[in-house]
């Protein structure tokens, strides 16, 4: 298990972090026109971001997006085998987490960090989606933020897909990049009887608060649930 020990509560004194953000800020500004949709002063607020994940400049997106000292990025610690990807994840002050076997003393960090007015951010999915459109969530996201107890914010992203990045940029033509920020919602403590069932209802919830952010292409596994349709009856469709 590799984890980061930066605290992302305190901006970190460190030039590279601060010349790795500005390249962030810049890229986008250069690169992309961004769309966002939603009340953006949720994100000054104490919250889990729960985000689908499309493609890989999705976590420098939200950085982008947020600008906040203290957020708190959990990434699988697959992406540590990547010398490159691991120590940019360390200047920046990801939390690199083994989704088989998390490690405790870094949920407890995280826990700490939330409580303190922390912005955790983490994609439900676990992994960049292989069909560009919602894949079954993973148990893990509810569980933090069932155990967290602060709100949670449903933030839904594309135009990011890897395939059509790449395929822009080597054209030279600008991203279009959509941000979708949901209404924050909580989620009941996880009982003792009948845990995994009610941790699969969260996760449920989760999912559908995205799908519902998404156009219709983007819902995947979600579009037909019947608490996606519920959420979109309730607001415009995007």
């Amino acid at each position: 298990m590799i984890e980061s020990h930066t605290n992302p509560l305190q901006p970190l004194p460190n030039m590279v972090r601060n010349i790795i953000l500005f390249l962030v800020h810049l890229f986008f500004k250069l690169t992309a026109r961004i769309t966002i949709t939603g009340d953006t002063a949720h994100k000054d607020g104490n919250y889990v971001v729960v985000a689908n994940h499309l493609g890989f400049i999705d976590i420098a997106l939200l950085y982008h997006f947020a600008q906040r000292p203290d957020m708190i990025v959990i990434v699988a610690d697959k992406h540590t085998r990547s010398p490159l990807k691991r120590w940019i994840g360390d200047q920046v002050g990801l939390r690199w987490i083994n989704r088989e076997n998390p490690d405790v003393r870094l949920l407890k960090q995280v826990y700490t960090d939330l409580k303190k007015g922390g912005l955790l951010v983490i994609a439900p999915e676990g992994t960049r989606s292989p069909t560009q459109a919602l894949i079954p969530g993973k148990p893990g996201a509810a569980y933090l933020a069932a155990r967290a107890g602060v709100p949670i914010l449903p933030t839904a992203m594309h135009g990011t897909e890897d395939k059509v990045v790449s395929n822009r940029l080597k054209h030279f033509q600008k991203l279009d990049l959509f941000v979708h920020i949901g209404t924050p919602f909580t989620l009941p403590p996880l009982p003792k009887q009948n845990r995994d069932a009610a941790l699969q209802a969260h996760t449920d919830e989760i999912m559908c608060q995205i799908a519902a952010l998404l156009p219709a292409s983007y819902r995947g596994h979600y579009a037909q649930y019947p608490r996606t349709l519920a959420l979109l009856n309730k607001e415009p469709k995007p």
